[in-house]
């Protein structure tokens, strides 16, 4: 086990020297906060380049279609890179701490299951991280989506275009994220020439949820067709959007009353024993 210690610390630590250089600017736009491992990343992205990795597999289509949904089209490949130097920095994670427990343990066979176990694990801890960050991106989205469509249909109804209602909800507003991020950039898009209904399917692509992709449908067949029964359609469904957001907001608080339930369970057991603990010692002393 002192040989497999010693192999992986010579195989990481010329990694680490020969590439710090080589990559500090590449990685100074990361958040140490989002890539605790960030001083170690220029290690991985070297042997990911000494292997000559293409990024082409069917996994590496489905990683950067997240990548792109969290991040954006325009980095989306640096930060699949990021991405997968983050895997490889978390499975030797994994390899260190095994090879090290090993040195104080017997070398069965659960030992070694316990290894590839911890070592799987971690390395799949960044695609879980990237999950979750799709996660409260779509759910953000959601809940900021109602209150965006309500005054959207109040401008067209005061007789707005719908480009001209979309760019005011988005100027007036001081609200931050996820969705009034996306559909500032539907403005730019529409701003820069792309046609109306390309802004707004592509707006619908990128939030990739399912009560944006109705109402796009909705306003595109508008666009396209003309329907005077637009605003009150819109009406409609912005109640129905409302009534959508009302239960996600229940979902999420039961959530986060279940979540509640194990630390409870953990401090009534510590309560009991604290409690109990001197009645077992008194009738031991018997």
């Amino acid at each position: 086990m002192e040989i497999a210690f010693a192999v992986i610390f010579g195989l990481f630590l010329p990694l680490y020297f020969v590439s710090r250089d080589k990559y500090s600017e590449f990685i100074k736009p990361l958040d140490k906060k989002d890539y605790p491992l960030k001083p170690f990343i220029p290690a991985a992205l070297l042997l990911m380049d000494i292997i000559r990795y293409k990024y082409r597999t069917s996994y590496d289509r489905k990683l950067l279609m997240g990548i792109t949904e969290v991040s954006g089209s325009k980095y989306s490949h640096y930060y699949l890179r990021i991405h997968w130097a983050n895997k490889i920095l978390y499975a030797f994670l994994g390899l260190f701490i095994s090879v090290f427990l090993g040195l104080f343990t017997q070398h069965d066979t659960l030992y070694y299951i316990f290894c590839i176990l911890v070592t799987a694990f971690l390395a799949y801890m960044p695609d879980k991280e990237l999950n979750k960050r799709i996660k409260d991106r779509r759910k953000s989205i959601q809940m900021d989506f109602p209150d965006f469509l309500n005054r959207l249909t109040l401008l067209i109804n005061a007789g707005m275009t719908v480009s001209k209602a979309w760019e005011k909800v988005v100027t007036d507003s001081k609200q931050k994220g996820a969705l009034y991020e996306e559909l500032a950039v539907t403005i730019s898009d529409i701003r820069a020439g792309k046609s109306e209904y390309k802004a707004y399917e592509e707006f619908a692509k990128r939030c990739r949820t399912p009560e944006i992709t109705r109402a796009v449908a909705i306003i595109i067949q508008n666009l396209r067709k003309g329907n005077s029964e637009l605003v009150s359609v819109l009406r409609v469904y912005a109640n129905e959007c409302w009534e959508m957001r009302k239960n996600t907001a229940k979902k999420l608080g039961e959530e986060a009353s279940t979540r509640m339930l194990a630390p409870m369970m953990l401090m009534l057991v510590a309560i009991l024993i604290i409690v109990a603990a001197p009645a077992a010692i008194s009738l031991q002393s018997f």
